[in-house]
């Protein structure tokens, strides 16, 4: 156990996280919704602190991040937990854990330890990942400082429910993030993951205004976020709010989970999406979870030609030099060097 950040003491022992923007207000004896954060005699603590329950070195391109460091490998960690109860979880196995298994999954893996095997894999960033990076704060910073140190990037994938307080705390040793905005409806996040619309796009305005890059994912669900309108919301939230220059992946859907009842998502969808999203003024849309077509490359945006040739999560052909165009010059948006 390691005792947590960002936590206040209530009466009769209560405590209250403010981790995340739940704010959970936790009993003597209870943990809070993420299931990973337990209040011991109004003492709150972290039950996961250098625990893994994955670790994996991957393309930073299956993050998915396309403009962090392009080509480059990702040193890949998590620990069990999420305070997202998302009916469709790709990763439920590890993010929705049973009492018995945060006390016994997993393995040892110090911080220290997580940025020496990054290292000696060759790996240009550590990527918070597969869970949710917020409920194991605590470990991730204090990796993200040590590989600070040692020239690494860090990077959160994540479902942008972090507090303000949280997110600007580790926002010097945070370079990148992949947020979710799974919907753009309200009744559609608390029925599907339990969070709040409004809540997501306020982490989104922290993100932005801290300076972190950001890349946008939307998982496409057919009959639930796949309709013009809200695929044109999100198109002009992330324009408006987090600027064209900000990627947008627009994924396919495969039923899984609690959510079995719906097809997997068309590929006409997919590129229908996308040119919602080129048509509200976005630069880059990428195409995800299908094989082939252009969705996956990189375009300049002021001359047109192919700067980043991508097959799945591998690069084929690159023209950028030094973060600019390698036919015209201009500068690509993104975390280069």
């Amino acid at each position: 156990m390691r005792e947590a950040l960002f936590w206040d003491k209530l009466p009769e022992h209560k405590v209250q996280c403010r981790l995340c923007r739940f704010r959970c207000r936790i009993p003597a004896g209870g943990r809070g919704r993420c299931r990973v954060r337990e209040n011991r005699d109004g003492v709150l603590y972290s039950l996961v602190y250098g625990r893994a329950i994955a670790e994996a070195v991957d393309p930073i391109e299956k993050k998915p991040l396309y403009h962090v460091l392009p080509g480059s490998r990702s040193y890949s960690i998590a620990t069990v937990g999420c305070n997202f109860h998302c009916r469709h979880c790709q990763n439920a196995a590890i993010s929705q854990p049973t009492a018995e298994m945060v006390a016994r999954a997993g393995f040892s893996l110090p911080p220290e330890d997580a940025v020496e095997r990054a290292v000696a894999e060759g790996c240009a960033s550590i990527a918070y990942t597969y869970t949710e990076p917020t409920v194991f704060f605590e470990y991730a910073w204090d990796t993200a400082r040590i590989a600070r140190k040692r020239g690494l990037k860090n990077v959160f994938v994540t479902n942008g429910y972090t507090s303000e307080e949280a997110l600007t705390a580790i926002a010097p040793d945070l370079d990148a993030a992949n947020v979710d905005l799974k919907f753009f409806s309200d009744a559609t996040y608390r029925d599907v993951t339990g969070g709040e619309l409004e809540e997501v796009l306020a982490t989104l305005r922290v993100y932005k205004k801290l300076c972190i890059w950001l890349e946008i994912t939307t998982l496409i669900i057919p009959g639930l976020n796949d309709g013009a309108q809200d695929l044109g919301a999100i198109a002009r939230f992330i324009v408006g709010e987090l600027g064209p220059d900000t990627p947008w992946h627009v994924t396919a859907f495969y039923p899984t989970y609690r959510m079995l009842d719906r097809p997997r998502t068309p590929a006409a969808t997919l590129r229908r999406a996308r040119e919602i999203g080129i048509g509200a003024g976005l630069r880059h849309v990428y195409v995800g979870n299908v094989a082939g077509g252009e969705g996956d490359n990189t375009f300049c945006p002021t001359c047109g030609k192919t700067v980043i040739e991508r097959s799945g999560f591998f690069l084929r052909g690159t023209r950028p030099a030094q973060g600019r165009c390698g036919f015209c010059g201009e500068a690509l948006a993104g975390v280069w060097k």
